[in-house]
């Protein structure tokens, strides 16, 4: 960490980070300048990112684990370097806990395809429980409804308190001797609440169930310690922590990837094949067939490089005094209905809201005509927004470039919308 990076009143100096990303100079609607809210969606790439990218494509493009010639064999260095660390940003025991997929949804539906095929004890079946919780991205809900479909578990989950909170006063009921896996987010992309891990996880290993962590929301803006956390799996995806799109990460304890199936099959995941059998080969490479994503885990490598120089902690320590101001901001706004937690504590970067009978397709819009770019829409958390009784949400997120000057530019600009319809 820089003091270029570190702002006197602990914030982070975002005049100089925002220098590293291009996209927020960007011009659009009557030159006004863009004010983008939507990291929770997908965040912005600093220039240390995209010229990896590009120097890989222009100097060390080729196939790996395969090529002898030097241009493989720095393809493989590069991607295999990146793998390394992302085990180190997550504190993962052994570097080959990573598994490198396309995104987080790839890397759930991997976790949980794995247990439907696998044998006793991890085997899911129409004997065994699978515990969710009403608060998931549909990236958590739909791979255990298809394994429910396909194996006649039973799906439950846990409900919703009026402020957003998980309800766990029947976690004995919710995750029984018969669960087999207890999978949930870290951090709610919609109602932005960061969630009990400790005391989730206690009672999954009391029954001996397996614990899958969705910390797509959290990887980006808090430490990730994939060994204090205690769970079996940790996913993950790169592009909402600076990386490209089409990478992410499954993380997973060394003794459940040796025992547990391969799903996809193909090249570079197998030892032997013949015409009538074929042998895995160690993970990770047992879970990694066909040519993997070199660029994008290289360009994942580089967005890790750029937020270990600046702190995990600190970018933690900046979002947590921008949320509590914009959740003081926003609760300014006459008919304004914040959808989760009102206070900054135990809560992520993302606020969702409603104003008034105003649509949230209509704010975006007229955000937008500002230069303001926030998500509208339920947020692939469809069960939240009926827990709520609301079509949908608007919803700002910040990250660690967004400062306070744009939070009351959101709020101005909400005051444009409510003006504007009446």
């Amino acid at each position: 960490m820089t003091s270029a990076h570190l702002g006197l009143s602990g914030l982070l100096d975002t005049e100089a980070i925002r220098k590293d990303f291009p996209l927020l100079d960007r011009v659009v609607h009557d030159g006004k300048k863009i004010v983008y809210l939507d990291s929770a969606a997908t965040s912005q790439k600093p220039r240390q990112v995209l010229d990896a990218l590009n120097t890989y494509y222009e100097r060390h493009n080729a196939n790996v684990h395969r090529g002898v010639y030097t241009v493989a064999e720095e393809a493989t260095a590069l991607y295999e370097g990146a793998r390394d660390k992302v085990a180190a940003f997550i504190n993962a025991p052994s570097r080959d806990e990573v598994i490198f997929t396309k995104n987080a949804s790839e890397s759930l539906n991997l976790v949980a395809n794995m247990l439907g095929w696998a044998d006793e004890p991890y085997r899911v079946d129409h004997e065994t429980e699978i515990a969710i919780t009403e608060m998931e991205h549909h990236s958590n809900i739909v791979p255990w409804q298809l394994l429910s479909q396909r194996t006649g578990a039973k799906l439950k989950w846990f409900g919703l308190t009026d402020d957003g909170r998980l309800d766990l006063s029947n976690i004995e009921e919710v995750i029984t001797e018969k669960t087999k896996i207890v999978s949930f987010t870290l951090v709610s992309n919609l109602l932005g609440t960061v969630n009990p891990v400790e005391t989730i996880i206690r009672r999954a290993q009391e029954v001996g169930a397996l614990v899958c962590i969705d910390a797509s929301q959290a990887a980006p803006h808090m430490v990730l310690d994939v060994q204090a956390l205690q769970a079996d799996f940790v996913a993950f995806t790169g592009h909402k922590m600076c990386g490209p799109t089409g990478i992410g990460v499954l993380w997973g304890r060394q003794e459940l990837l040796e025992d547990l199936p391969p799903f996809l099959g193909g090249g570079e995941m197998i030892e032997t094949v013949s015409m009538h059998s074929s042998t895995y080969a160690p993970a990770p490479h047992k879970f990694e067939a066909g040519t993997p994503p070199i660029a994008q885990a290289v360009g994942l490598g580089a967005a890790v490089d750029y937020l270990s120089a600046i702190g995990m902690e600190n970018i933690a320590r900046h979002e947590h005094a921008i949320t509590e101001y914009a959740v003081r901001r926003l609760q300014e706004v006459p008919d304004l209905r914040i959808i989760g937690p009102t206070t900054a504590e135990d809560r992520g970067a993302a606020i969702s809201f409603t104003l008034g009978d105003i649509h949230p397709h209509d704010v975006g819009q007229v955000l937008d005509e500002q230069g303001i770019a926030v998500r509208v829409g339920h947020h692939c958390a469809r069960p939240v927004c009926l827990r709520y009784g609301i079509p949908a949400t608007t919803r700002a997120s910040f990250y660690l470039y967004s400062t306070p000057a744009e939070v009351d530019a959101l709020v101005e600009g909400l005051e444009h919308v409510r003006n504007f319809f009446g």
